[in-house]
């Protein structure tokens, strides 16, 4: 008997963790999204093995948390948007050094400096990602404007301004395949596992001991960060 409890709760669990291939969770609302970082081009001479592999954000109605964590420690960098405590933080954390910045809720956030003045164009493709439908956007940048990027971005996930303060903010939809130009580096972001989960509040809260700099400064150092 002991031994179906624990077939039954594993079959119950398997959809969860290959929620990819087979979604129930349209119109999800809180939960965890997880993103695979490809580096299509990457500067500097740190081996790839170092450098950040995904991508977390959490989320909660209007709430998000994003977490870019290097395999080493806890060393990343970390967006927290709260809009109603008027929280829009950056914060890094490199070899010790904690470091934050506070932004508001019409700026972009440190880091994005490369994507000022991309340009936006719906298209009427759809594509699903993780089980969710999407929509196609193409997005092309002023330092290249021979290139489009391929933007994929879905609402069947109900995340109210889940581009607030990201150089995509006039695409009203979850990102679910996009990219980030970050100073010299090209880095491709694409939806492995969309979860259910509850997210406490505490994770979308301003952090502590941390150090607040200005925003030309963290710009430089995530622009460095990513480029080692």
């Amino acid at each position: 008997m002991r031994l179906s409890r624990i077939y039954t709760t594993a079959i119950i669990i398997i959809p969860t963790l290959f929620s990819c291939k087979n979604n129930n969770y349209r119109n999800l609302y809180e939960g965890e999204i997880y993103y695979n970082i490809d580096y299509i081009k990457s500067q500097g001479s740190l081996s790839l093995d170092f450098k950040p592999k995904s991508l977390v954000v959490s989320f909660k109605t209007d709430k998000l948390l994003f977490e870019i964590l290097s395999p080493v420690g806890k060393q990343g960098i970390i967006n927290v948007v709260n809009p109603e405590k008027g929280i829009y933080d950056t914060y890094v954390n490199m070899l010790g050094t904690k470091l934050y910045y506070e932004g508001s809720a019409n700026e972009i956030h440190p880091g994005f400096s490369a994507m000022v003045g991309v340009k936006i164009r719906k298209t009427s493709r759809t594509m699903e990602i993780c089980g969710f439908e999407c929509r196609h956007a193409e997005a092309v940048f002023p330092f290249d404007t021979n290139k489009v990027y391929d933007i994929w971005y879905t609402n069947e996930i109900k995340v109210k301004d889940s581009n607030i303060s990201t150089p995509f903010y006039e695409i009203d939809g979850v990102l679910m395949s996009f990219y980030y130009i970050m100073g010299g580096s090209e880095l491709k972001f694409e939806a492995e596992a969309v979860y259910k989960k509850e997210i406490p509040d505490k994770a979308f809260e301003r952090r502590t001991k941390y150090k607040l700099i200005e925003k030309k400064d963290m710009d430089k150092i995530i622009t460095d960060m990513v480029n080692l």
